[in-house]
């Protein structure tokens, strides 16, 4: 019997196209689009905008656009053109035919444009920007007109064509929409449509000089591809009615806007300026830098693009913005991999351990369990011999009460091995560090169980260390240690300093030998880990995930006792 697809959850965007599709508003048609500026890479906030409008087409037998708008040239690159597209597809998604930019557009949007100078709706302009910036008044008072803004309507057909064959200096000259100066809504007071901008365009060369803002652009992409429903995040609610009369006034389709809140992540920024900053100023390695909450950033360091698709779907969408937990997003990440990832051993801090009883040179194979969680993943071989590293935080000399790990006199369970009982402790004369155990191992304590039926308190893993390979290990933590860097005053104040720790040599049981660019594992007790790009034929490289600690589960329970206490 098949498994049924599980229901979305519901949501006030659902309930609008619900509503189109019942009434036959846009002819029962249900197109949407993701339009991301090639400005940067993409983040987990875009994660968000992505699964909605891809989703949202998909399940209600609709299509979704893939549109970039690429009104800037002087910051934009291809470099970002093809990570978005990397960034998309690796979160599951695929546009077929459906790529567009903004600049195929650029011919139609400047005729538009003529259309409203010659019906006396826009005008060239001479002043400065600063100068546009204070004519345009306050919240709370009106601003005022532009000497130019009366200009005849030829003189300004006139002047917008040669700011077009490039007779006038970059910012000297921008068209601007004639609307109403005094409007309480800001927007409206007579934007700005073009700018002479004088930088060649990743696409289309030098043939532009000047190029269309985003406000002026937008709608009318929107129009142009016949979008059914433009969702947008809240910041652009104040600019409809300015996207509206751009479009009531050419005349042409209408599309409807319809705008959610934005995601905003704990303990990171999800700015695009201040995104720039840590790469540029080298707070970070690069964009795709695993402490970056780029999705990039996040496919390195081993997040699924599944647990990203089932973040993104319970965080739900709504209009009050909130700030989400990034314990949240680690718990998908945990969830996820949970399912799948193969478990494997390794030790991040090695203290040698001598099996006195156990023979010189021998090495036997013992039989470990791939994944618990999938009886299919089948099991490998482990090798053992007689000498071991254990995690050192796993050995106590002197423990306290609840300590049930190693300690002098002491059995433990050897993962998938043996009882193992601490018989000396050997330190370094000059440091009294410890730096070697010497124990005893019970041989009818194979698998772990022992026959006399004695039982032990602690189980701790290990690796044999003749066959152990050396790997680099990066343990990461999040970038800020304020909950909410974002709404301070100095983000970059709350950098953590502490957010990357690297362990060299760390040691890995021998199936990992060779493992490729991207495969997950967990090391049992330690986490979940990625195999980093980095990574070498004589030096792995991992990134780990996620710890085990479920944070999210903590934060839930928490919440549930207080609300019933």
């Amino acid at each position: 019997m098949t498994k049924p697809e599980p229901t979305p959850p519901p949501n006030f965007i659902r309930a609008i196209i619900e509503e189109d599709l019942r009434t036959g508003k846009f002819g029962g048609r249900v197109i949407t689009r993701f339009p991301p500026e090639p400005n940067g890479y993409l983040h987990i906030g875009h994660a968000k905008s992505i699964c909605l409008n891809f989703g949202l087409a998909a399940d209600y037998h609709g299509y979704c656009n893939f549109r970039f708008d690429d009104t800037n040239p002087s910051k934009e690159d291809i470099e970002y053109v093809e990570s978005i597209q990397a960034d998309v597809r690796w979160l599951g998604f695929d546009w077929d035919d459906r790529l567009y930019y903004a600049s195929d557009y650029f011919e139609q949007l400047y005729a538009w444009a003529e259309k409203l100078i010659q019906d006396g709706k826009a005008y060239v302009d001479e002043l400065s920007p600063e100068e546009i910036r204070e004519y345009r008044g306050t919240l709370t008072e009106p601003g005022r007109e532009s000497p130019w803004r009366n200009r005849p309507v030829a003189e300004n057909l006139d002047l917008f064509r040669r700011m077009r064959a490039g007779e006038f200096p970059e910012g000297s000259l921008t068209l601007r929409a004639k609307i109403d100066m005094a409007s309480p809504n800001l927007n409206l007071r007579d934007p700005v449509m073009y700018r002479i901008k004088y930088a060649p365009h990743h696409r289309t060369g030098t043939t532009w000089c000047i190029y269309p803002m985003y406000d002026w652009a937008h709608g009318q992409c929107d129009s142009i591809e016949g979008i059914t429903h433009s969702i947008c995040t809240m910041e652009y609610e104040d600019h409809r009615a300015l996207y509206d009369w751009y479009l009531d006034q050419l005349g042409i389709y209408h599309p409807q806007q319809i705008e959610f809140a934005r995601l905003n992540l704990s303990h990171t920024v999800l700015s695009k300026r201040r995104l720039i900053q840590l790469v540029q100023e080298g707070h970070v390695n690069g964009w795709d830098d695993p402490r970056m909450p780029t999705l990039a950033g996040m496919r390195r360091r081993g997040y699924p693009p599944a647990a990203i698709r089932t973040f993104c779907e319970r965080i739900g969408v709504g209009k009050r913005e909130n700030l989400v937990d990034m314990a949240l997003l680690e718990f998908c990440v945990r969830e996820e991999l949970n399912k799948w990832a193969p478990r494997v051993m390794g030790v991040l801090r090695p203290l040698k351990v001598i099996i006195e009883n156990y023979p010189e040179g021998q090495v036997e194979e013992l039989e470990a369990i791939n994944n618990p969680e999938d009886p299919q993943a089948g099991s490998r071989p482990l090798p053992f011999s007689r000498e071991l590293y254990i995690e050192r935080d796993d050995f106590m000399e002197d423990p306290p009460k609840k300590f049930y790990r190693l300690a002098p006199g002491r059995e433990v369970r050897l993962r998938y091995a043996f009882f193992l009982k601490c018989e000396q402790v050997i330190k370094d004369s000059a440091t009294g560090e410890v730096v070697e155990l010497r124990c005893t191992y019970d041989p009818a304590t194979r698998g772990g169980q022992a026959p006399d039926g004695r039982q032990v308190k602690a189980t701790i893993h290990w690796v044999s260390a003749a066959q152990a390979i050396p790997a680099e290990v990066r343990l990461y933590d999040r970038l800020f240690t304020h909950h909410h860097p974002a709404a301070t005053e100095d983000f970059k104040a709350h950098l953590n300093p502490h957010s990357l720790e690297v362990i060299y040599p760390a040691w890995l049981e021998p199936s990992l030998a060779g493992a490729a660019s991207g495969s997950h594992y967990q090391l049992e007790r330690l986490g979940y880990f990625c195999v980093d790009p980095d990574s070498r034929t004589d030096r792995l490289v991992l990134n780990r995930s996620v710890t085990l600690r479920d944070a999210w589960a903590k934060l839930q329970e928490v919440e549930k006792q207080g609300k019933r206490s």
